[in-house]
């Protein structure tokens, strides 16, 4: 198990490469989940308006 996590003395830049992957990814659905709730709340506002 040491010698996995070790990746024959890369692990450092690999387990950093996943681990910045992994956050680049969630920051991605949480913003994209934001700027859909945003629009989505602009698109009422603007119903609203018209009626």
């Amino acid at each position: 198990m040491q010698d996995f996590l070790h990746m024959g003395g890369y692990g450092g830049y690999v387990w950093s490469a996943f681990g910045l992957t992994l956050l680049v990814m969630v920051a991605n659905v949480l913003l994209a989940r934001r700027s859909h709730r945003q629009a989505v709340q602009r698109a009422r506002r603007r119903r609203r308006s018209l009626s």
